[in-house]
């Protein structure tokens, strides 16, 4: 077991093999790895950018059908968000006083102050934050969030994910430079997702400090 996490983990260097020796049958290990990571708060360490990129660089070389890996895929994306949904509704705010060695509650405390601060966006943005991706499903099913509301933007966050990333490594996965240095992309291509969500999380900060300051002034 310990080794198969090792191989998923660093699925840049072993999707060929997995292609070579399982065939067809790859496609449910990546649907089980993608519904892993996006449904179970507790396997948050799992390849997901990483993943998408990979096999849409493997669907360029023909090894793997683009079109079926991404419809696979964002099946997997939903579903684990949805099944991540319900068990958040199911246990509900008491998840944050419970003790659960598997937890990383600080990861899941982090999630929480940016679910209040963006609101159901987060269920789209989280799908390129590692982490945040896995906890914001769980998140929103805690804060009992409308469930049309959340399908709403579990599927269209899931396709957003899925498609710009296996389309990104179907165009630029096999590129020599760009495989040699994909763990730096993939780093980079986070702070591209990042930054705008912290410069508007400042600016938001800022006009509520002037507002506050202006109405502290004397008339």
């Amino acid at each position: 077991m310990l080794e198969f996490f090792q191989m998923v983990l660093h699925i840049d260097q072993t999707l060929g093999v997995w292609v070579d020796q399982y065939g067809s049958w790859v496609y449910l290990v990546l649907f089980l790895i993608i519904f892993a990571e996006t449904g179970l708060v507790v396997l948050p360490f799992l390849p997901g950018d990483s993943l998408l990129f990979i096999a849409g660089a493997f669907g360029a070389t023909g090894s793997l059908n683009p079109v079926l890996l991404g419809g696979l895929l964002i099946v997997a994306a939903v579903t684990g968000n949805t099944v991540n949904y319900a068990i958040g509704r199911y246990i509900g705010p008491r998840v944050f006083t419970m003790n659960v060695r598997f937890l990383d509650r600080a990861a899941l405390l982090r999630t929480h102050m940016f679910y209040e601060k963006h609101g159901g966006k987060t269920i789209v943005m989280s799908r390129f934050l590692p982490i945040i991706r896995t906890f914001a499903p769980f998140v929103a099913g805690v804060a009992e969030m409308n469930v049309l509301r959340f399908q709403l933007f579990n599927v269209s966050g899931a396709i957003l994910w899925v498609a710009s990333l296996i389309t990104a490594g179907y165009f630029f996965g096999n590129i020599p430079l760009v495989k040699e240095h994909l763990n730096t992309i993939v780093l980079l291509g986070l702070a591209a997702a990042i930054v705008p969500i912290l410069l508007a999380g400042v600016i938001k900060l800022v006009r509520g400090r002037r507002r506050s300051g202006n109405r502290d002034l004397p008339s």
